[in-house]
Order: C-alpha cells, then sequence, then structure tokens
C-alpha cells in the first residue's frame, strides 16, 4: 500500500477514489479545497497528499459546494 500513497493519480481516479464525481472534484480543485498540481492542461494528484486532506476534514468544507 506504501506504493500507492506515491503514486499520481488523474481526475477520473481520483473522483472514484473519493465517492464524488470528476465535476466535483475540478470545483473543488478551482475553489482550492482539494491539493492538486496543474501539469499542463490536466490536475495530478498525489495520493498521500489527498489521504491527508480527507484525515484532517477538510473534505466535509467541500461536500456542501456540489451535493450530489
Amino acid at each position: 500500500m506504501e506504493e500507492l500513497k506515491d503514486k499520481w493519480f488523474n481526475i477520473e481516479a481520483i473522483a472514484e477514489y473519493l465517492s464524488i464525481t470528476e465535476d466535483t472534484a475540478r470545483t473543488w480543485v478551482r475553489e482550492g479545497k482539494l491539493p492538486a498540481y496543474k501539469v499542463g492542461k490536466r490536475y495530478k494528484f498525489k495520493l498521500s497528499e489527498v489521504d491527508e486532506w480527507v484525515r484532517s476534514g477538510k473534505i466535509n468544507e467541500g461536500e456542501d459546494a456540489n451535493a450530489e
């Protein structure tokens, strides 16, 4: 599992990982809520940073932004 934490994920994979839509993930990135890196025209996510973000409770700040 440690190998996964250092991997980079695209928006599709991180949305599936967080059980949210890709649109919600994009909105949270634009609002500065979800940690991401812009590589060219695409966003990339480091799993360890996303996990830390979830553990810190910051995911709850974004939930009302795009209720599904």
